[in-house]
């Protein structure tokens, strides 16, 4: 039942701590209904390969469909689409492609290959994956922004194949994800979603090559078969609802924190937007503000849902309390609306993705500012980062030794091959240096 007022909570009563640590506890949001379903249809397209596919595209996707044929959008389609787009929304799809590939070609890693002081040449290499396959939304909304956050860094990392999937509705005003999918470069495009997608991306079918890994976002169902497939595919990771954590003091505008705040809590029931600020009085108007937006906005339900039963605010003494909480927190998104933020980089360990000042909300990295707006939820950001070129990147390393240095080493391995009694290992060695 949804509460109408947000919830307050302050660094200086008794066990603060134990209070947040009881407000962030992850909500068990398995499903088994869910996963059960979920089983099912994985190992009918995993048994039964394109009759599988096809059926349940047709009953799920509501796409009528006898051949995969049917559903795969040839890339003039995606050219026409984007030549179709009014002026100023292709340049602002044409500018924010162009800042991603932009940022993330900086990230690309190179290898290095060198000799030690033996003799012994060492290294490692960088190698794109082959086959890559996104997933995007196509039901109630589109997100181009997202097409292009998963698929541009796979083209820069140098991906062969790029293969999107999405149950959209060609006749319903899809131009745009189409026209996202061509500035993307991707190299298929096939009409169908849900977990018989991530299923069929996975597994191939008798028409669709399996690919390598699967990245993007989706409902319940492909979470669920991202997670049932762990493993046997390369996943990005299973996202939870959006989340961000705001640091603000007195000097900001109550009225821009606040509809920060909301465009978070306007994702989904279940997204989380927290405020921290050392000023009460502050906090007050911006939960003032947060009230009369809540009423301008379209998704007012869903975002209201958000804010009264997962937000938070938290006021602090001193702003430089909020660093043990963020790193505490491990925000998706952190926003730092407060003098020199930049000074406090380097001692936040646990964040998504970190924006710093008044004018850098959160919402300009969802679509143009270049760095990736896939990121870890749910506290994982403690251990993960956001989606990057070198997601698409393989490691392999190499050494290469000659007799000398061989002999060096040998005796040595042959020693520890020995104290773990796998023999075999010993007299590959041995043998080589007898």
């Amino acid at each position: 039942m949804m509460s109408h007022k947000v919830k307050y909570l302050y660094s200086k009563e008794d066990n603060f701590d134990k209070k947040l640590i009881q407000f962030l506890r992850i909500k068990d949001t398995s499903n088994v209904d869910i996963e059960k379903k979920v089983l099912e249809i994985i190992n009918q397209v995993k048994i039964h390969g394109d009759s599988a596919l096809i059926t349940m595209i047709n009953k799920f996707d509501k796409i009528t469909c006898s051949n995969l044929d049917n559903i795969r959008i040839e890339n003039k389609l995606l050219k026409k689409a984007f030549n179709d787009l009014p002026i100023d929304l292709k340049n602002a799809m044409k500018l924010a492609s162009k800042r991603i590939k932009s940022f993330h070609e900086k990230q690309k890693l190179s290898g290095f290959d060198y000799e030690d002081e033996i003799g012994v040449n060492l290294g490692l290499k960088y190698s794109p994956i082959k086959r890559v396959g996104f997933y995007a939304p196509g039901g109630k909304a589109l997100y181009p922004s997202s097409v292009l956050m998963n698929a541009v860094p796979a083209l820069v990392a140098g991906v062969e194949e790029r293969v999107l999937v999405s149950p959209i509705n060609i006749e319903k005003n899809s131009e745009i994800l189409l026209a996202a999918a061509y500035l993307a470069e991707v190299t298929e495009f096939y009409r169908m979603g849900g977990a018989q997608a991530i299923a069929a991306l996975a597994f191939g079918t008798e028409k669709l090559k399996k690919v390598d890994k699967i990245v993007g976002p989706g409902n319940a169902y492909v979470a669920e078969a991202k997670r049932q497939l762990y493993g046997k595919v390369g996943i990005d990771s299973v996202a939870g609802p959006s989340e961000v954590l705001i640091v603000a003091d007195k000097n900001n505008n109550p009225e821009w924190i606040a509809i920060d705040l909301l465009s978070q809590a306007e994702h989904d029931e279940n997204a989380q937007s927290i405020l921290i600020t050392n000023d009460e009085k502050f906090a007050k108007h911006v939960e003032e503000q947060v009230i009369r937006l809540l009423e301008t906005l379209p998704r007012k339900q869903i975002a209201s849902s958000s804010w009264y039963n997962n937000g938070l605010v938290l006021i602090v003494e001193q702003i430089n309390e909020c660093v043990d909480i963020i790193n505490q927190i491990a925000p998706e998104h952190l926003e730092l609306c407060i003098e020199n933020p930049k000074l406090y980089l380097d001692v936040i360990k646990n964040a998504g993705s970190i924006f710093l000042g008044s004018y850098t909300p959160e919402a300009i990295g969802d679509y143009i500012a270049g760095p990736n707006h896939v990121l870890p939820t749910g506290g994982t950001a403690r251990f993960s980062s956001g989606l990057s070129t070198n997601d698409f990147l393989r490691r392999t390393t190499f050494v290469q030794c000659n007799k000398h240095n061989f002999n060096e080493l040998g005796k040595h391995a042959e020693i520890l091959a020995d104290a773990e009694g796998l023999d075999a290992h010993r007299m590959s060695i041995y043998n080589r240096r007898k």
